[in-house]
C-alpha cells in the first residue's frame, strides 16, 4: 500500500467537514472514498463525495444525529446511510468485504480492515480512500493508473466480471470518460467471454450504464470496442449506425458547430436507427426522453438542403428545439463530420426567437368558416403564407387571406 498526500481544497467545504466531525473524525478513521478521489487527483471537477467508516450503520445514524445532521437510511441493507448538511447529501457506508457473488447481488460483511473494503471496488482508481487530512491510501496502483488513462480491475478481470457481470458495461463506461491509453486485451477476452451473460440484467442497469457512457466527452472509440467485443450486439443490438455515430463524435466538435457539449440522446439517435420506439420501451426510458428524441429525429429528417431565407424560417420553425441537434445528424449522416453542410442553418438557430403565429382557429369560426377540415386547411395555408413572408403578415392580411380562401371553397 502506498500512502500519498492530495492538495484537495473541496476537503474544507464547512457540509463536508461538518459530517467528518460528526462521525468522529479524526478519532475515528473516516475517509472519502472513490470517484471523489479519483478525480481530485485528475483535477477534475467533484460532484458527489462518498465517505466511509469503520462504523456500524446503527453507529452512524446515532452520530449524525447528536451533531444535528439529518440522516436518511438510504440503502441499509448494503451498509449505507446518506447524511444531509446544508442541502447537500453525504452517502456514508460501513466498511465492507464480499461473501458471495451471483453475477448481479453480492452478500456482504461488515469489516474494519479498509483493504478488505478497497478489495471489492471494481477498478484501482475507484478502490483509493483519503482522510481529512488529504492523505491518500491506495492499494492497488490506482494513483498511477488515473493519471496514466488506464482502466484497471482490482484483481483479475474474469474473477471480477463473474462476481457482478454489470462490471462489463462499467468498464466501458469508464473507459468512455477517463481511458487515454490501450484497453487491456485479457480485460476485452473477459468482457467478450461473459457478454452473454448482461441478459441476466435489469433494462434499467444497462441503461443506466449506456447514458452514462454515452455522456463522455469522445465515445466513439469505446463503442467500436463494445462493438469488437461482442458486447454492443448484446446490450444494444439496435446500434446499426457506427460510422454514423463515429461522424457525429467528430462534428460535435468542428467549428461549424461551436463545439457542441455532448448530449446523450443526439448521440442515441444518431447510433441506433428508430431509437425512440421500441429499443426506448425495452429499456424503460422515460416518456420525456422518448420524447425528446421522437422530436429529434423527425428534424433530422427535415433538415433543408436548401438553406434559402424560406427554408430555413420554415424548418425553424417547426423544429427550432432540435434544429443545431438536427443538423448534427443530418451531417453525420452526409458523411460530413466537418459540419460544413449548414453553417447558416446553425447560426440562425442560435439566434433564433420563436415567433407566435397571429391567427386561431378561434377566430376564422368568428369569420363564418364552419368547424371541420376546411378549418385546418385553412390554418396550414395561412401558416405557409406567413412563413413566407418572413413571419411580417399582419393578423388582418392573413384574416383577408382567409375570408378569400372560405370564398373560394364556399363557391
Amino acid at each position: 500500500m502506498e500512502i500519498r498526500r492530495l492538495d484537495a481544497p473541496w476537503l474544507n467545504e464547512e457540509p463536508l467537514r461538518a459530517v467528518f466531525s460528526a462521525l468522529g473524525a479524526p478519532e475515528t478513521d473516516v475517509r472519502a472514498v472513490g470517484g471523489c478521489v479519483r478525480d481530485g487527483i485528475l483535477g477534475r471537477a467533484v460532484r458527489d463525495i462518498d465517505l466511509a467508516t469503520p462504523d456500524v450503520p446503527d453507529t452512524v445514524i446515532e452520530r449524525l444525529e447528536k451533531a444535528g445532521l439529518k440522516a436518511v437510511p438510504t440503502g441499509l441493507e448494503h451498509g449505507t446511510v446518506t447524511a444531509v448538511f446544508d442541502g447537500r447529501g453525504f452517502e456514508i457506508t460501513t466498511l465492507r468485504k464480499d461473501t458471495a457473488c451471483d453475477g448481479r447481488h453480492a452478500d456482504v460483511e461488515f469489516t474494519k480492515d479498509w483493504r478488505e473494503d478497497a478489495a471489492r471496488r471494481d477498478f484501482t482508481f475507484n478502490a483509493m480512500s483519503m482522510r481529512p487530512t488529504g492523505e491518500v491510501f491506495d492499494f492497488f496502483g490506482g494513483w498511477e493508473d488515473a493519471e496514466r488513462g488506464a482502466v484497471v480491475f482490482v484483481g483479475d478481470p474474469a474473477d471480477r466480471i463473474q462476481e457482478d457481470y454489470l462490471r462489463i458495461l462499467r468498464f466501458f463506461r469508464f473507459y468512455a470518460h477517463y481511458g487515454r491509453c490501450a484497453a487491456d486485451p485479457g480485460t476485452l477476452e473477459a468482457c467478450h467471454t461473459y457478454r452473454a451473460q448482461l441478459k441476466k440484467l435489469s433494462a434499467e442497469r444497462v441503461r443506466n450504464e449506456l447514458v452514462k457512457m454515452l455522456t463522455a466527452d469522445e465515445p466513439a472509440e469505446t463503442v467500436r470496442m463494445m462493438s469488437d467485443t461482442g458486447v454492443l450486439a448484446v446490450v444494444l443490438p439496435e446500434a446499426k449506425n457506427l460510422d454514423v455515430f463515429d461522424n457525429l463524435i467528430a462534428a460535435e466538435g468542428a467549428a461549424s458547430f461551436q463545439n457542441c457539449a455532448p448530449d446523450w440522446r443526439r448521440r442515441w439517435v444518431a447510433l441506433v436507427p428508430g431509437g425512440s420506439g421500441d429499443v426506448a420501451k425495452r429499456l424503460h426510458m422515460s416518456n420525456a426522453d422518448r420524447a425528446a428524441m421522437r422530436a429529434l429525429e423527425e428534424a433530422a429528417l427535415h433538415v433543408p438542403v436548401d438553406q434559402s431565407i424560406l427554408a430555413m424560417n420554415t424548418f425553424l420553425y417547426r423544429y427550432a428545439p432540435s434544429a443545431v441537434d438536427a443538423a448534427l445528424i443530418a451531417s453525420a449522416r452526409a458523411g460530413r463530420p466537418d459540419g460544413a453542410l449548414w453553417p447558416d442553418l446553425v447560426k440562425a438557430a442560435r439566434d433564433w426567437a420563436q415567433p407566435d403565429f397571429p391567427v386561431s382557429g378561434a377566430e376564422l369560426t368568428q369569420l363564418g368558416i364552419p368547424e371541420g377540415p376546411q378549418i385546418g386547411d385553412i390554418l396550414r395555408n395561412l401558416e405557409d403564407r406567413w412563413i413566407a413572408s418572413g413571419f411580417t403578415d399582419s393578423k388582418a392580411v392573413l384574416l383577408d387571406y382567409a375570408r378569400a380562401e372560405a370564398a373560394k371553397k364556399g363557391g
